[in-house]
Formats: structure tokens, C-alpha cells, sequence
């Protein structure tokens, strides 16, 4: 992949998705970091063709349909069209969606062929092996377990023996050696190169690529006249990625070939990268810059599998904790080429630390300190004079991040964002703007709010690929766009962001119960456990002597709540409209009588202990959502404070 703007174009692809089965989590993970690649390489500026589609042809396909009664063309259309609807759905920016039934895609592979062909790399033979109808493999009798069955999925291979043209692989063993060798990234991850290079060396038959025991494939050229035989499903699905681009047809775009990446799973890596380069080498076409084979998803540490019930459907994991919280826990939680155990509670905590905490929370302060300093206005004239130092970390962390995405090491690459916005956080912590401005220091209180801005607006840039919806709505409420010119001057050249007032948006990560999720819950019946818990009553059960037991006393959550907005009450003597962060996306509206005691700005950045399962109230017609603890005598009124800060949200007992 480019380094550079010099490369102006970009080919990403993920495999061809099988149709003998409807779109699992797998499907999404490979589909989301291919699009995750092709909107950065967007965003870069980069001429950028995404491919995905259906691989449609074959036996496993002709045997599917006709159990279920429906013609093999059917039955394609049928589970092609649930494919191309998810993607549609998860706003999958592909810019072709290609089937291995469409007509350009059979003239191209024709094509392939007959040239192959005339080099003299296919010929005519007997073939007569073991053959697994379920990986549409080939396999010598050495290779199989206990003799009869397929080394990948174990099911019972069968004995073939028939006329077949063969693909001399065994020509290019030495040239794909050399190929490994060529690039330390060709293969993505290393491991997984050293394991086909192994299988390489210990050598290559030529390969099958026809069959006459069934009919649902592509037909071989006119030209070469013998009518009973279809391609092997193999050679005709690889091929998709130079027909996508007009190879045998309109060449037009077959200038994206000189950069392609392809994305695949580890089942198919050998297919990818053993296969794929042979007939590219015969076709006489470059090779691939990457391809990239990422591990497979367990469920709470078990494979899934139907027979136990637990595969993931990603739409229904996509409908409950939506869409950009799923893209954001995929790519971050496991890194690239190893297996990955995907749990609700990973998800969750994902969400309501990574996500809620470090990312939401952070525009909530920004938001709040603006208002509350200086009526949302924020200006970055002061920033450099102030907080360079936090502007040199940021662009040290920053530097060098590409590589984390080209490489396939997303998770590293949202590690470096999130540690800017561990050092946007821990900024204000350090620097405590609301006791700068009551020592009369305002502009370096104002500055801060505004370096807060400018890493925030560095790591929405950046993590518009991942989250692109809720990039744009930060990047509206900081006052940009999200764009090539924006990621050029703001990230590349580090300028910093122009005066603007600040949008107040809604939450953008609404706090998950982590108690309602325990289960596989549907979205609907967690909405109504979540209401039936609102409108409960606590527990009014007493021991005989008015004592109350443990277990009532944790009935009441106790929080340590930060104050970031304070106001009067209108026609109150007596109550204070407040806005207190306790750790959730959005700050918490509570109304306190304690205006007699406190002046509103005297609370702002102050911390109190909070009671916050306290059931809605309306006072005065506002909502209070929670109570603040306090003590009271003859003296006045003192609110309960921690006696050192600590993290808005921490629990109290």
C-alpha cells in the first residue's frame, strides 16, 4: 500500500463471499476492515476502487439448491441478494459488488483461461484424487486424516476420477519463493507467510481446474471446443478480482491493479497466496501488494457452530449496540491474523469506557467548559503559546500512525488515538482550567479548552474511517468538515482550528447497564427490562428493629460526580439547575437546594458524591436525575466531597 500522495490509486477487495450460507460475523470483520481501509485511503485523497461480491458457482452450490428445491441460479440470487443487503445496510462503501453469474465477470474468466492456455500452462489429463465437496478442494491421499477425511473441515472427501485440464503449478514453485521473498509484507501476518512458504518448499502438483460431473460453472472458451467441462470454482472466483476490472472485456480500470491489498480469512490464505499468484504469474500481471489473512471469531471462548446455537448474526449484534460501537469493538479488540472470542461484556465495556468515557465524555467537557467560560466560543490563538508541549505529544504519538493501517494492525492504530485522548483528559485533570479562572488566569483557562478541541479534532480525523457518522457529528459540533483538505492541514500540517462556537449535540454514547446485557437479550426485551427496573420501587423490607438489611443498603448507588454547569433555578430561592459528569456519555441533570449555601460558580468543576439510581423527578418541570449528599445543623449546609479527586463515575461503598 502508498506511503505517500505520490500513488494516486488504490485497489482494496475482500474475498468473494461463498453463497452456501447467509452473512456471520466473519463475513462483517473482513468486510468492515476493507471498507475501514478504503474510506482512509479516501480520506488521503487517493483514487480508491473497493470491491466486494458473491462467488456463485460450483457443486456445494448445485447440491444446496436443488435440497431446497430451487434452481442453482435461484438459490444465488437469493442468498447473493441477503449478502449485498447487509452490506447496503452497514453502509459498506464498496464501489462494485460483483458475481461470479454476471456476464462480464464469465467473458473475463474465459478469457484467462484461453490464455493460459496458449502459453501451454493448462493441459489434459486423467484426474484421480480425493475431493471435498465442502471446501471445493482437491487433496492427495497423504494429506488427508484417517484416510478419508479433509484435513480443513473434516468431512468425508470423495474419490474422483475423471478427465480434467490441469494448471502446471508445479511450474511457478520456484518463482513464488522468490516472490515471498521479495517484500517483508506481501503476506500479512508473518506467521501466516511462513506457513505457505513451508508448503511451497515441500512442493506442488499441478493443479485441477475442471470438472464434468456436474454443470453449474463457468464453460470453457469456444475456442478451445470441448463443451462438458466447467471451471474448477477456484480458478473462476480468484479471477474476480482482475474481471471487477474489466480484464477480457473494457480494461479501463485495470489501473487499480498495479495497488491491490486483498483482504481474506485464514481458511483461504492458502488459495490466496499459492493459487492467486500462479495464475497471475501465468496471466503475466503484477502481483499483489498485500494480501492479508486476519484469524476467525469464537463466542465466549467456543467455535460457533449452528448445532450449538451460537453463531453471531451481525445485524442483530449491530441493531442492539449500533453500528459504529461494533465497527469500533471489532478492529480494536483483537489484533490482525489472530483469533478473536467475541463476548456482550467485552463489547460493553468497549463501549462504555473506550467509547463513552475517553470519546464522548470528553466533548461533554469541552462543551461544558466553553459554555461555561466563555458563552461555547473557542479560540486557538493562545494554544501554541501555552500548550505546546501537549500539541509536540500529540503530533509524536500521531506520528507515523499510517503504517498501523496498511500494515493491518488496527488495533495499534486506535491505540495511538486513544492515548491522544488520554492526553486531551489528563490535560485538564493537570492543568484544572475552573481553578485557573478563578485565580484571574482566563486565557490559559480558555487556551486549554481549546488544545482539548484541536487533539479531539486530530483524533475524529483519524478515526473517521472506523466511525465515520459519529466522526461527522464531532467534527460539526468542533466546528470542521471531515475531508482530504481537513486531514492535509489539520492532521499532516498540524494547523489548528479556526475560532468557532461549539454545537451542543445529544449523547453519543448512551451508557449500557452492563446487568441487562448478561444474557443474549433481543434490543426489544433489554428496552423493556430497562424500563420495568425505572418504574420499580426500592425494596421497603425492614427487620423487626426499623434496621434495614445489606442488601437494601446496595440498593443505593453512590457515585463521585464532577459539576460542569451550574445555574439558578428561575422563581426558586432556593434551587440550582446542575449538570454533573459521572462517568457516562452524557452529564446528568440534577436540581439541588443548596442555592442559599453556593453560588452557582463556585460548583463548576467541583466533585460531590451522588446518588445515581435515584428514580426521575420532575421539580418546578425539570427533570433531577439523582441527589446530591449533603450535611446539615445549626451551621449551615455542606455538600459530601472525596477528599482527594478522583474520576468522575467511581463508585462510592
Amino acid at each position: 500500500m502508498p506511503k505517500s500522495n505520490s500513488c494516486k490509486k488504490v485497489y482494496i477487495t475482500t474475498p468473494i463471499y461463498y453463497v452456501n450460507d447467509v452473512p456471520h460475523i466473519g463475513h462483517a470483520y473482513t468486510t468492515i476492515i476493507a471498507d475501514t481501509l478504503a474510506r482512509y485511503s479516501r480520506l488521503k485523497g487517493y483514487d480508491t476502487f473497493f470491491l466486494t461480491g458473491t462467488d456463485e458457482h460450483g457443486q456445494k452450490i448445485e447440491e444446496a439448491a436443488r435440497q431446497r428445491g430451487k434452481t442453482p441460479n435461484e438459490y444465488a440470487d437469493e442468498i447473493s441478494a441477503k449478502f449485498k443487503s447487509l452490506w447496503d445496510e452497514f453502509e459498506i462503501s464498496y464501489d462494485k459488488f460483483i458475481r461470479t453469474t454476471d456476464e462480464e465477470h464469465i467473458k473475463g474468466v474465459q478469457k484467462a483461461f484461453e490464455v493460459m492456455y496458449e502459453k501451454g500452462d493448462i493441459y489434459k489429463d486423467m484426474y484421480e484424487g480425493f475431493y471435498c465437496v465442502s471446501c471445493e478442494t482437491f487433496w492427495t491421499k497423504t494429506q488427508l486424516l484417517d484416510s478419508h477425511l479433509c484435513p480443513d473441515c473434516g468431512k468425508e472427501t470423495r474419490v474422483v476420477k475423471e478427465e480434467s485440464y490441469f494448471f502446471k503449478l508445479s511450474k511457478y514453485q520456484d518463482r513464488l519463493l522468490e516472490w515471498y521473498k521479495s517484500s517483508e509484507t506481501n503476506i500479512l501476518p508473518k506467521a501466516k507467510k511462513n506457513e505457505i512458504i513451508n508448503f511451497v518448499k515441500d512442493g506442488l502438483s499441478d493443479l485441477s481446474i475442471t470438472r464434468v460431473s456436474f454443470d453449474w460453472g463457468i464453460k470453457l472458451p469456444k475456442s478451445i471446443n470441448d463443451p462438458k467441462h466447467v471451471m474448477y470454482v477456484w480458478l473462476d472466483a480468484l479471477l474476480n478480482y482482475i474481471t471487477a476490472l474489466g480484464y477480457g472485456s473494457d480494461e479501463k480500470r485495470m489501473g487499480y491493479w498495479h495497488n491491490v491489498t486483498h483482504l481474506v480469512g485464514k481458511d483461504i490464505l492458502r488459495f490466496h497466496a499459492i493459487y492467486w499468484p500462479a495464475f497471475l504469474m501465468s496471466l503475466e500481471l503484477d502481483m499483489p501488494k498485500h494480501i492479508a489473512a486476519h484469524g476467525w471469531w469464537t463466542r465466549n471462548g467456543e467455535k460457533m457452530s449452528k448445532s450449538k446455537g451460537n453463531v453471531v448474526n451481525p445485524k442483530e449484534v449491530a441493531d442492539a449496540y449500533g453500528l459504529e460501537n461494533f465497527r469500533y469493538f471489532m478492529l480494536r479488540e483483537v489484533p490482525f491474523g489472530q483469533d478473536g472470542d467475541f463476548s456482550q461484556k467485552a463489547l460493553i465495556e468497549r463501549i462504555n469506557s473506550n467509547l463513552g468515557n475517553d470519546l464522548g465524555n470528553l466533548l461533554n467537557r469541552i462543551i461544558g467548559m466553553s459554555g461555561k467560560y466563555n458563552n461555547y466560543q473557542i479560540s486557538s490563538n493562545d494554544v501554541k503559546k501555552y500548550y505546546k508541549k501537549e500539541l509536540d505529544e500529540a503530533e509524536e504519538i500521531l506520528d507515523g500512525i499510517e503504517n498501523y493501517i496498511y500494515d493491518m494492525q488496527l488495533h495499534r492504530y486506535l491505540e495511538q488515538l486513544w492515548r491522544v485522548l488520554t492526553l486531551a483528559n489528563q490535560s485538564i485533570t493537570i492543568h484544572e482550567p475552573w481553578t485557573k479562572m478563578k485565580e484571574g488566569k482566563e486565557d490559559e483557562a480558555l487556551a486549554l479548552v481549546a488544545l482539548v478541541a484541536n487533539l479531539l479534532a486530530k483524533v475524529t480525523i483519524l478515526l473517521s474511517p472506523v466511525m465515520p457518522k459519529t466522526s461527522d457529528k464531532i467534527a460539526k459540533a468542533l466546528g470542521f468538515e471531515i475531508n482530504t483538505n481537513a486531514y492535509e492541514q489539520i492532521f499532516k500540517n498540524g494547523k489548528l482550528l479556526d475560532d468557532f462556537v461549539i454545537e451542543k449535540i445529544p449523547a453519543l454514547f448512551p451508557r449500557i447497564e452492563k446487568e441487562l446485557l448478561s444474557s443474549d437479550t433481543p434490543k426489544e426485551k433489554i428496552k423493556e427490562m430497562s424500563a420495568a427496573k425505572k418504574e420499580s420501587k426500592p425494596l421497603d423490607e425492614k427487620s423487626d428493629d426499623g434496621l434495614i438489611t445489606i442488601d437494601q443498603f446496595f440498593q443505593t448507588k453512590l457515585k463521585v460526580g464532577t459539576i460542569i454547569e451550574a445555574e439558578e433555578l428561575p422563581k426558586s430561592d432556593r434551587l440550582l439547575l446542575l449538570k454533573v459528569d459521572i462517568g457516562e456519555n452524557a452529564p446528568r441533570q440534577v436540581v439541588a437546594g443548596i442555592k442559599e449555601f453556593y453560588a452557582p460558580s463556585d460548583l463548576i468543576d467541583t466533585q460531590i458524591c451522588l446518588v445515581s439510581n435515584l428514580k426521575p423527578a420532575k421539580i418546578m418541570g425539570y427533570r433531577s436525575e439523582g441527589m446530591l449528599l449533603a450535611a446539615k445543623d445549626k451551621d449551615g449546609l455542606t455538600l459530601i466531597r472525596p477528599e482527594s479527586r478522583k474520576r468522575s463515575g467511581t463508585a462510592i461503598g
